[in-house]
């Protein structure tokens, strides 16, 4: 299910978050009905699992333990996650293993590409790790991705999940000069949740980061996202909501936090369908584009189909 209650995690025979096993276990709360997902059937994801694991890809599907695997996995959809399957930040809501990263795979970017031709997508979500032990963060590797989906797959729309590239100069410069379709970088959470929640990270840089995208590239649809039942309350929701727009933000997602494992951050509440729906009438009454607001929204869940959504969103809005 959705909910993972393993104490500590294993990765390739070691523990996935190492960093964590001293931290005393946190309470999982019984999920409610409307979190619950259908599991898939027995050979639902065979084919995208091969096509993945035979180009040697790992997907944030997987590593972050994703509730809607089986729903994109049978439809041979998939977020792409580059530069390893290890972070260099321990963030207190994510299952992808923190430790030291591998060095960059020069022949990752064309694997992906001839990943993504075989699979036919029309729309791609090309997400990664923290690359903090890198000068750019791993901006050039993005870079090199994009020109290599371009070239294996030119009918693709590209849109990437980024890092914050803190302390990284040039590396947002770097990422642009490809011309993803979608520059997406998630905000996560509320100001206030920043150092329990996300350290390492500062709630303004990730703001200034994605209102610099747009001054860059004014013609790049800009995306970000949060989860609640962190904390957070729901005036500091729509703070965040206020902040994004002053970032000139198009799309914004909203999603339930689900906790990975009993040494992650509790979950504070579960939020009822009738209050992601006020999220999501509140988020538009304030001008963005497009709005996902539901309890299992993902950055990249239906990413396809949004995307022809926020088309059409700004082609209406310039006719208006």
């Amino acid at each position: 299910m959705v909910t993972l209650l393993n104490t500590v995690q294993e990765t390739k025979g070691r523990p996935r978050h190492p960093e964590k096993a001293r931290l005393p276990d946190t309470p999982v709360m019984r999920k409610p009905e409307w979190i619950r997902v259908k599991a898939p059937g027995n050979h639902a994801l065979d084919g995208t699992r091969e096509t993945l694991q035979r180009h040697g890809l790992h997907t944030v599907c997987e590593e972050a333990a994703c509730p809607n695997i089986g729903d994109c996995w049978s439809k041979r959809h998939a977020t792409v996650m580059i530069m390893g399957d290890v972070c260099t930040r321990a963030c207190a809501f994510c299952n992808v293993a923190t430790g030291k990263p591998a060095h960059l795979d020069p022949d990752e970017p064309m694997r992906t590409a001839d990943a993504i031709a075989e699979l036919g997508l029309t729309h791609v979500v090309v997400t990664s790790v923290d690359r903090d032990d890198l000068a750019d963060g791993g901006a050039a590797h993005f870079a090199l991705t994009i020109t290599a989906i371009r070239k294996a797959a030119p009918e693709t729309t590209i849109e990437v999940l980024t890092p914050d590239f803190m302390r990284k100069t040039g590396a947002l410069e770097i990422v642009l000069e490809a011309r993803p379709d979608v520059f997406n970088h998630n905000i996560e959470t509320v100001p206030s949740l920043y150092r329990r929640i996300r350290p390492g990270a500062d709630f303004s840089h990730s703001a200034g980061l994605l209102k610099e995208a747009k001054r860059i590239d004014p013609a790049v649809f800009t995306k970000s996202g949060i989860m609640v039942g962190l904390g957070e309350t729901d005036d500091e929701v729509e703070s965040v909501m206020d902040d994004l727009r002053a970032a000139d933000v198009d799309f914004l997602t909203i999603g339930q936090y689900l906790q990975p494992t009993r040494k992650h951050a509790a979950i504070d509440r579960f939020v009822t369908p009738e209050r992601f729906a006020d999220y999501k009438r509140h988020a538009e009454a304030k001008g963005f584009l497009l709005v996902a607001s539901t309890p299992l929204t993902r950055s990249s869940y239906h990413a396809a189909e949004d995307f022809e959504q926020l088309k059409a969103a700004r082609l209406a809005s310039l006719a208006g």
